[in-house]
């Protein structure tokens, strides 16, 4: 008992940069993977964008960005609730790129031509989670919605 109220007290140990940054990797991997998801159909237009993504906003190899997705799909399956993925990007994210991440999000949603009740309420879940404004999230929608178009 006194040792779990000592440990309330005591500071953990700091987490290097690389470490945090390999996390944030994983849950923004995770949330895409959940995106993908949602509609729970595998699409391979939604899991091409995906690590197109990925490559792009992480600016990691494909290699690298292959196993990290396999590493989030895996997460996913053990997770509970979104919660563990959120909170790390609320604790680390600036607006702008919670922002890029909801876009994201839309574009994985719509990459397979249809836009599924269950893919658009996880990405109004997340920006919620995320404090994305409701103006932000609309956004995000008509700019995935009109490159999916364009497509």
């Amino acid at each position: 008992m006194i040792q779990a109220l000592k440990s309330l007290f005591v500071q953990p140990a700091k987490e290097s940069p690389e470490a945090l940054q390999q996390r944030l990797n994983l849950a923004t991997a995770a949330i895409l993977v959940e995106t993908a998801q949602a509609d729970f159909e595998q699409d391979s237009r939604e899991q091409q964008l995906m690590q197109e993504l990925l490559c792009d906003s992480l600016a990691l190899p494909r290699e690298e960005v292959q196993a990290l997705v396999q590493q989030a799909q895996a997460r996913v399956e053990q997770a509970t609730s979104l919660y563990e993925f959120t909170r790390l990007i609320n604790d680390n994210f600036d607006a702008e790129a919670k922002s890029s991440l909801i876009l994201a999000m839309w574009r994985v949603a719509y990459a397979d031509g249809n836009l599924d009740k269950y893919e658009e309420a996880l990405i109004r879940q997340v920006a919620d989670l995320t404090y994305v404004p409701h103006s932000e999230y609309i956004r995000c929608k008509l700019l995935a919605k009109s490159a999916q178009k364009q497509r």
